[in-house]
Order: structure tokens, then C-alpha cells, then sequence
């Protein structure tokens, strides 16, 4: 959909994007805190902030209880959620066009005004337990955060954060509240119809009670190469792997466009260099890349599962065909079909208002960076091999690599695994 994007600064310090969509039926928000996981005072604390999201939408100045409040919110059919990670607490709404200002209101109570309790604490320390404890199940989500821990992110296992929650109570809830849910603290992006309401949203945003506060830097951590972990599973029915290749810098968006295309060339479709062929040889059912970005490093990730017996060929396919991308040897069919996808994708990525909030939070929330919608295309047009190839390289040579499979296999597999990466 076509669309429009203005930058605005509250007086409250709050800054934002309003991205006017004529053409919308719905109109979603977001609202970012840089209040995450990282931003507990103790370590002893750590899932504070996750507690804090789940407590968002419980009571407040005008809801006596969650109950009250979410019945009262969705009458029409409207959504909302919140979502925790190591840096960030986010708010998203999304409502039909006609109650776009009763939605926003309900989103400033909930927000601005909550009511903290010692009953409603106890039932999401439970909820955010649960959710942790049914993430241990969950390979994939289990060996992320060893990864990040392995190559020396301050982030604990899964385990670990479980651990955490008895320590929280109310005092180091409302003290994270205070302390992070401020205005300059505070970004935003609504998209919707905006023409002709612009003054009154504003007015709306300005109305939210918060004290002034600070936007918070990201932490900077020390990141360092890791020998391969393997976390024992003796139920584990075969291997859940990641491995990862680490920069310790920012990529541009036309960088992470480029990577993109590179990831497809590997493990897009069925035809592609590394899940093409390990599917046609039998090895995976299937397995993914991609790129990570955040404010101080990048990261490019690969998972998939494999069974024990295949474990070793999956993995020389794997190093084989990244050594090719090292050497310069991919084809230009190749790169230029994956230049192609990556138009056709441009192209479907803005057909509703979420996924227009997508594009935009990607970078706003985490550099203040606005991504330019129209130049995209030419942006992907302009790509060049040879940027592809030394950016490849670039992470290959950092200097920063990780692997962590989950298995009930011997470790000494997961290290052969892991050198056949050594390219």
C-alpha cells in the first residue's frame, strides 16, 4: 500500500513516525521502551522485565483486572500484545479504522497508569515460568541464548532465567517502571489513515502522563570466538544446530539487502546452494539463514536439524559451498534470480499496515534510523557480487564464530561438525 512517513518530537521528549496509508481499514501501533532484559538493575533480577510486559495490560487507573480490561479492548475486535527481548519492551495494538482513537486511549491507560499488584504478580511470574519452562522444549529457542552466551553476551541460559523470578517483587517491579517507561525513553510508530487527524493524534500522544527519563544506550559487550557446545538432550532424536559468524559493527540497509541475498542463493528454496541440495540428497528436511543487526554487531545465523547419521555430510556440504561464496564462485543466474525474489518480496512486504509497522521498527527502534520505502527497488537493482563476496568474507574473518547444537549425541560429533566450518 501506498504510504507516506513523517518523523514527530513531543513536547514530552517522546519521538516518532506517523506513516499515512490512505488506503488502510486498520490502523496499528507501536510503542518501544528500551527497557529489556539487559536494563534490570541486578543480575539476580534479571526477567524483570519480562514480568513488567505481562503486567502491562493488567490493572490500571480505570480496569480493575486484566479481565476487565481486555474485555473492554476487544468488544470490537481489536488486538494487542507486548513482546520482551534483551533491549527492548514493545506495545503493539492493531483496531479497525473506526475506533482508532478509543484503541489509542485505552493503549495511553494501560501504559501510562498502571495499578502494580501483589495478586496479578504472582499469576504472571507463574505465566512467564511456564512460557520459559515450555521454551526448554523447544531446541531451537534453548541454544540461541547458549549461543549468545558462548561467544560473551551477558545474557543467562533459559534455566537460569527461570531461576530468577522468585527474586522479583513489587518494589523492582514499579522501580523498572519508573526508571525506563519515561518519555524520551519513549518511540512510536503509527500507520494508518493519518491526513486529517494528525493534530488530534498528537494532541493523544501528548496527553500520556510520563516523566521525562532518558533513552538508554545498548550495552556494549566483549565478543570472542567460542569452541562448539553441545547441550545434552538424551531424548533428543537428532541434532538442533546454530552456528553463527559475528561482526562487531552495524551493517547499512543496503548491507543486510545484500546479505539477504546471499542467504537466499543458500537456503532460500528448493534450488538453492546448500538447503537445495540437502534436500535432494535427503539430509534435512529443512534449514534457514539469515542476518541479525543491532546497534554494536551483526550477525549471520544458520539452524536447521539433522540426524546423527547425516550429520557429517550435511556439514561438508555446508562448509563446501561456503568456501565457493569465499572464492567469488557463484553464478550470475544465481545471483541475479536472488536480486529477483528479493524485488517480488519488496513488493508483498507493504499489503497491510503491520507489515508496513515491520519495515519501519527495524531500524527506527533500534538506531533512530528511517528506512526510504521508494528506493528500495533501486537499492536491490544496485547490488554487486563482488559487495556480497567481501561482505561474506568480512564475517567469515572476524574473528567471531559460535556453534551450539542440542543432541543426545557425543560432543566429539558436534566438534566434527563444527570443523568442517573451519573454511
Amino acid at each position: 500500500m501506498k504510504h507516506t512517513v513523517e518523523e514527530i518530537r513531543l513536547k514530552s521528549g517522546a519521538k516518532g513516525l506517523l506513516v499515512d496509508v490512505p488506503e488502510a481499514s486498520v490502523m496499528n501501533t507501536r510503542v518501544q521502551f528500551r527497557a529489556g532484559l539487559r536494563f534490570a538493575k541486578r543480575p539476580e533480577i534479571y526477567e524483570l522485565a519480562h514480568v513488567v510486559e505481562h503486567l502491562s495490560f493488567g490493572a490500571n487507573a480505570k480496569y480493575k483486572d486484566e479481565q476487565d480490561y481486555e474485555a473492554d479492548f476487544t468488544k470490537n475486535g481489536a488486538y494487542h500484545n507486548a513482546w520482551t527481548s534483551d533491549f527492548s519492551v514493545c506495545y503493539e495494538t492493531e483496531c479497525a479504522d473506526f475506533e482508532w482513537d478509543r484503541i489509542l486511549d485505552l493503549k495511553r491507560i494501560a501504559i501510562t497508569t498502571p495499578r502494580f499488584n501483589e495478586e496479578e504478580l504472582k499469576s504472571e511470574k507463574g505465566n512467564v515460568k511456564s512460557e520459559l519452562t515450555s521454551y526448554l522444549n523447544d531446541y531451537s529457542r534453548l541454544l540461541w541464548p547458549r549461543l549468545q552466551t558462548a561467544i560473551g553476551e551477558t545474557t543467562p541460559t533459559l534455566r537460569e532465567r527461570i531461576a530468577t523470578l522468585p527474586n522479583i517483587d513489587l518494589k523492582d517491579i514499579r522501580e523498572h517502571y519508573r526508571r525506563t517507561h519515561t518519555a524520551n525513553n519513549m518511540r512510536f510508530i503509527i500507520v494508518g489513515k493519518i491526513k486529517g487527524r494528525k493534530r488530534r493524534i498528537i494532541e493523544m500522544l501528548e496527553d500520556w502522563d510520563l516523566k521525562p527519563g532518558e533513552r538508554f544506550d545498548i550495552p556494549v559487550d566483549e565478543l570472542h570466538t567460542s569452541e562448539p557446545v553441545l547441550i545434552r538432550r538424551k531424548d533428543a532424536s537428532n541434532i538442533t544446530f546454530g552456528f553463527s559468524f559475528v561482526m562487531d559493527r552495524h551493517l547499512t540497509e543496503k548491507e543486510v539487502r545484500t546479505m539477504d541475498c546471499l542467504n537466499h542463493i543458500l537456503t532460500g528454496t528448493m534450488n538453492s546452494r546448500i538447503l537445495g541440495q540437502a534436500r535432494k540428497r535427503g539430509l534435512v528436511y529443512g534449514m534457514s539463514s539469515c542476518i541479525s543487526n543491532t546497534n554494536h554487531n551483526s550477525s549471520w545465523d544458520f539452524d536447521g536439524e539433522v540426524n546423527e547419521e547425516d550429520g557429517v555430510e550435511l556439514f561438508e556440504l555446508i562448509g563446501k559451498e561456503l568456501k565457493k561464496v569465499l572464492s567469488g564462485d557463484i553464478k550470475d543466474s544465481d545471483f541475479e534470480a536472488a536480486k529477483s525474489y528479493a524485488l517480488g518480496r519488496y513488493q508483498m512486504g507493504a499489503q497491510t499496515t503491520s507489515q508496513i509497522a515491520d519495515f519501519y521498527a527495524e531500524n527506527y527502534f533500534t538506531t533512530g534510523d528511517i528506512n526510504n520505502y521508494e528506493r528500495i527497488p533501486d537499492m536491490i537493482k544496485s547490488i554487486k557480487k563482488d559487495h556480497l563476496v567481501n561482505l561474506a568474507r568480512e564475517f567469515k574473518n572476524s574473528g567471531i564464530e559460535a556453534m551450539v547444537a542440542v543432541g543426545s549425541c557425543e560432543k566429539a560429533l558436534i566438534q566434527e561438525l563444527s570443523s568442517k566450518l573451519k573454511i
